[in-house]
């Protein structure tokens, strides 16, 4: 009995992680997000990658979303979004249409692009491909202090 036991356990490992799911920080619900984003005044980043199969998308990740600095400004100036194309992972059917949509009212065409949204939805900025300028150009791009909305 122990060994079917271990047997399944080894299955549900395997299989939980052939499913995609957002990195820590990050939401993958773009709607919840956006809501979220007009209640506290904050900025959306929208990153649209390939995670386990795109080369620059990897690197960004690596070398700014990683970053205990990126990490400091997201947590403080923005909410972020996860937008997944993955080839050898997962997503729930609901994830993947909402990705597909966003993909086409974006107008993204490559990976990884990333879009800065305003409070209220708007694009500010988008940045397509990887740039090791990005950082310092999205810390200009996001207003210094969230503009809650929620107590007005």
């Amino acid at each position: 009995m122990n060994t079917l036991h271990l047997i399944l356990a080894g299955c549900l490992i395997v299989s939980s992680s052939c499913f995609a799911g957002s990195k820590a920080g990050w939401d993958d619900d773009y709607e919840k997000t956006l809501a979220k984003a007009k209640t506290e005044g904050r900025s959306v980043l929208l990153d649209f990658t390939g995670s386990d199969w795109c080369g620059w998308c990897i690197k960004l990740d690596n070398e700014v979303f990683t970053k205990p600095a990126f990490k400091r400004f997201a947590k403080e100036r923005l909410l972020l979004v996860e937008l997944d194309y993955p080839q050898g992972k997962r997503l729930s059917r609901k994830t993947q249409e909402q990705n597909d949509e966003l993909k086409t009212k974006y107008g993204v065409s490559g990976f990884p692009t990333i879009v800065l949204l305003s409070p209220e939805g708007k694009e500010v900025k988008r940045w397509s491909g990887y740039s090791a300028k990005f950082f310092d150009e999205l810390k200009a791009a996001v207003p210094a202090e969230p503009k809650a909305t929620a107590a007005k």
